[in-house]
């Protein structure tokens, strides 16, 4: 287990995830082991560095492209054991996943895997703004996506505890994914990402118009459908974790979701323009209420946590 010292960036990677994310921060803050605690707020401050640095700093896709891989040949690196280059201080917060004292970390597994998962959502993310993807690509990235979170939740919180490695391990994560591509669909689109499949809107970049189609309606239902059923079947693989902390965790990411999904139920399947659920206090409440209600096996009433965040 590593020593309980800062790490290097340790305060630059508490200051992202707390101006990033409150949840996320008080989630670290809260319930990650204290010995990974450096490594969550690492993992996350890195993800939203490589992430803010695709979507708004870099314009081009070969210098997108080329981030991604230099990060790939950091990754290699540091698993070798190989002397790496001048890093930016975000990459430092990626050194210190996976290297002590400048060799590399026994317990860096978890870490290793979420982060080349993440360069592959990335890489994905890279190549595909501006155009619509197929519904198989789409289908990876969500894939990608939720191992890299999956297995970030592992090594910080409950590191060590018995987790099933079965089928089921990732589909908690994947209903997060599909409810929030669905979340962000019309604000990702303006940025230039189609959440929809190529097979749903054709070859050209839909219009905001295109989606309040019947068509459209019907493949978010399908959608809505989709992320339920593996919110079911997650909370069963919760449900067969050691560790209670990881077990809460992961109700309250689920949480972060679900309601999305009943609000656009009661919208009819027409997606908004924005969801503000993290931009009021009675919303963050309503969603803790669900997560508490999650991890004790009650459902708390759709009505009543879509008019709180509504």
């Amino acid at each position: 287990m590593p020593q309980r010292h800062a790490a290097p960036g340790s305060d630059l990677a508490r200051s992202i995830t707390r101006r990033a994310s409150r949840q996320s921060y008080l989630t670290i803050r809260t319930l990650a082991d204290p010995a990974y605690r450096a490594d969550a707020y690492a993992l996350y401050a890195y993800f939203r560095w490589l992430d803010d640095e695709i979507d708004e700093r870099l314009t081009t896709p070969d210098a997108r492209l080329a981030l991604v891989e230099r990060q790939r040949g950091l990754v290699a690196a540091a698993s070798a054991g190989a002397p790496l280059p001048a890093l930016d201080p975000h990459e430092v917060l990626l050194a210190s996943l996976l290297l002590a004292d400048g060799r590399p970390r026994r317990d860096a597994g978890g870490a290793l895997a979420s982060v080349t998962a993440m360069l592959d959502v990335m890489e994905f993310d890279a190549r595909r703004r501006g155009r619509a993807a197929g519904a198989a690509e789409l289908d990876r990235y969500t894939d990608d996506l939720a191992v890299a979170v999956t297995e970030a939740l592992h090594h910080c919180i409950g590191h060590g505890c018995a987790a099933p490695t079965d089928e089921t391990r990732y589909v908690a994560v994947r209903g997060a994914h599909v409810a929030h591509m669905l979340r962000d669909l019309r604000e990702d689109l303006r940025a230039g990402y189609v959440n929809v499949p190529a097979e749903v809107v054709g070859d050209r970049e839909p219009t905001a118009g295109a989606l309040c189609t019947p068509a459209l309606c019907d493949w978010v239902r399908e959608r809505v459908d989709l992320a339920r059923e593996n919110f079911r079947v997650g909370r069963e693989y919760l449900a067969r974790l050691e560790s209670r902390r990881c077990r809460l965790a992961g109700h309250a990411y689920l949480a972060r979701f679900e309601w999305v999904l009943d609000t656009v139920e009661s919208d009819g399947y027409l997606l908004r323009e924005c969801y503000p659920e993290r931009r009021t206090v009675r919303g963050g409440l309503a969603i803790a209420r669900r997560a508490v209600g999650s991890a004790l096996g009650a459902r708390p009433e759709t009505h009543e946590l879509v008019r709180s965040v509504g």
